[in-house]
């Protein structure tokens, strides 16, 4: 596990000690993973796999439970219907079907990558059989995910291209049957590339870690509709640039025990950190680490902060009366301008800001 942090690429050359700044900016030309293109056609309905809902009694099946983000679990509140379970990725529906209505569709690679993880075996993951493909766009890795497979047709370690297959569409993992088969897909930060020690400590009672870094608990993901339908209206549009225009909701000021392990990925997290500096020259002084959340929990900023703290404290930059549980997947309760993290939230907090061991290479 240490290499990922020596490929950072400075004008297309690896070299170990170059700045976010340094890095070539980047634009983006992804395929989508299968030939369904209704996204683009703005066709939501023939796009995304429906889910079946049962509100008040009322059965219906809408595609927008396909969607990324707060779209399932729907409760009602003071405020009205609130969706409180967050899907990280997108449900797409397959466009081929033979005559017992098998799904036919191929699912390809969104992009040049490597296979760096492919779970064949269904029981160990509600994802059930998924290709993870790492990618390195604007100097850092991006992870690609493709759930559900029927059949997973690469290996670990192989070079692929735009529109390679890597498998076809299915049903496989928890809850998902023949009637809603579908590739469920993502994009996704990797959050530490440590998490063994982290996962012990959190769920040491329950299944072992099958998947290594590439465990869904450590892989944040982005709106990937939204990025195909920037890059449909801006082709010039960097994977850095959508990131740090999408909408924040929390802060949360952590002691600084040390540079996140976050940053040696994704260093433009931060406009005025330059964590080679830190490491080699200039030490780290500053007593805590300010990290800027989506509601889901997505990092967007991570700067140091002068703000003395002993533990973990949140500000909600989108104050609301509906109380942050339902709103931040569970990682925050309470209401108002400050919340509480949960023990989950805590959980996830001490995730992000795990420090990287040393490594020999430096």
């Amino acid at each position: 596990m240490g290499m990922i942090r020596t490929r950072i690429l400075c004008g297309g050359l690896v070299l170990l000690g170059c700045t976010a700044g340094e890095v070539a900016a980047q634009s983006l030309r992804l395929l989508l993973p299968t030939r369904n293109d209704a996204l683009l056609q703005d066709d939501g309905a023939g796009f995304y796999q429906y889910v079946d809902r049962i509100v008040k009694g009322a059965r219906s099946q809408p595609w927008e439970g396909g969607r990324y983000g707060f779209v399932r679990n729907p409760r009602e509140t003071s405020s009205g219907l609130v969706y409180t379970r967050f899907h990280e990725g997108v449900d797409i529906k397959p466009i081929y079907r033979d005559r017992d209505d098998e799904p036919l569709d191929t699912v390809r690679v969104i992009d040049y990558g490597e296979v760096v993880h492919a779970n064949t075996v269904e029981r160990h993951s509600n994802y059930g059989k998924y290709i993870v493909v790492e990618h390195w766009w604007d100097g850092a890795p991006f992870y690609s995910l493709y759930a559900h497979l029927n059949t997973v047709s690469v290996a670990v370690g192989q070079q692929v291209e735009p529109g390679d297959p890597l498998g076809q569409l299915g049903y496989t993992g928890r809850g998902i049957n023949r009637r809603r088969a579908h590739v469920h897909f993502e994009i996704n930060l990797l959050l530490n590339e440590d998490v063994q020690p982290w996962y012990d400590a959190h769920f040491k009672d329950d299944d072992p870690n099958y998947h290594g870094i590439y465990n869904g608990l450590n892989l944040s993901g982005l709106d990937v509709a939204a990025l195909y339908l920037s890059l449909r209206e801006d082709t010039t549009l960097t994977i850095q640039d959508f990131l740090l225009r999408l909408p924040v909701f929390l802060e949360v000021h952590v002691p600084n025990r040390g540079m996140p392990d976050l940053l040696w990925r994704y260093p433009w997290l931060s406009a005025s950190f330059d964590p080679w500096a830190a490491r080699f020259e200039e030490g780290d002084p500053h007593p805590s680490w300010t990290l800027t959340l989506s509601r889901s929990g997505l990092p967007l900023r991570i700067e140091p902060s002068a703000q003395a703290v002993t533990e973990p404290t949140v500000d909600v930059l989108a104050p609301s009366s509906i109380d942050y549980q339902y709103l931040t997947n569970g990682l925050v309760t309470g209401t108002g301008p400050r919340g509480t993290l949960t023990k989950n939230g805590l959980r996830y907090i001490d995730l992000l800001t795990r420090v990287a061991p040393p490594q020999d290479e430096y």
